[in-house]
């Protein structure tokens, strides 16, 4: 099994790599292609959002990068492991210690503490001391008081808060985010997005948002538009997520 291309000497520069990457389905209506030939490079502690119109193959690409799902055709190497070339257990041993994830439905487990939620990827990994890295992840997000607070007794915005200390909680080279405000009032979205965002910068890691929000998008370093499945625009916004 091969994880790393030995002979690709750009794969130490990149967090992420996408090469050709293509996607279809088959139904009752024949196929159906959801992403076609789309490539990209992700510096390391880079920024970037993926947007489009509903159905531009935007989850199924984020998905396809995280290692989620493999492509019809095409590669993708997380750093210098190919995902693509990894079984699933393979896959998912990598993104037990690399990635991160916040979803718009929050992915909370109903019988834990948010306490609990956040500790368990590190138990999970046999962290030395799970308690106290998962309380000072909360302390990050402003939720230290409602640590044994189950995700019933919690706002939308403190359950997204909550994912996204669990998502920083292992120190993840990358973190997905796919639509993290979709659920959220305008409001609550923007204090999610700005914990986010400092979060992100403070522990440098490469962050890949997808949203709808041109306004969210903006706050990234580069936007890259996907329109029927293919890579429309790939535009640098700035040089910061501030």
């Amino acid at each position: 099994m091969n994880l790393m291309n030995p002979n690709n000497p750009t794969c130490d520069e990149y967090a992420l790599k996408a090469e050709n990457l293509s996607k279809t389905v088959t139904g009752p209506g024949g196929t159906l292609t959801i992403l076609d030939q789309v490539s990209l490079q992700v510096s390391r502690g880079e920024s970037i959002a993926i947007t489009g119109a509903s159905g531009a193959g935007k989850s199924t690409l984020l998905g396809l990068l995280a290692g989620l799902d493999l492509p019809s055709a095409g590669r993708v190497w997380l750093g210098r492991h190919e995902l693509t070339a990894l079984d699933e257990n393979g896959r998912a041993a990598l993104r037990a210690n690399e990635v991160g994830f916040v979803f718009q439905s929050f992915h909370l487990i109903p019988a834990l503490t948010a306490l609990e939620n956040v500790m368990l990827p590190l138990e999970l990994s046999d962290h030395e001391q799970p308690r106290k890295a998962a309380l000072d992840a909360l302390r990050h997000v402003g939720l230290e008081a409602r640590a044994g607070h189950y995700p019933r007794q919690l706002s939308g915005g403190e359950k997204q808060r909550v994912a996204i200390a669990r998502a920083f909680v292992t120190r993840p080279t990358v973190l997905f985010a796919d639509e993290p405000t979709g659920n959220l009032d305008q409001r609550t979205g923007e204090t999610v997005i700005d914990i986010l965002f400092e979060m992100n910068r403070e522990f440098r890691t490469t962050l890949v948002l997808v949203s709808h929000d041109l306004r969210i998008a903006q706050r990234c370093e580069r936007v890259i538009t996907l329109d029927g499945g293919r890579l429309r625009r790939d535009d640098r916004v700035r040089g910061d997520n501030a």
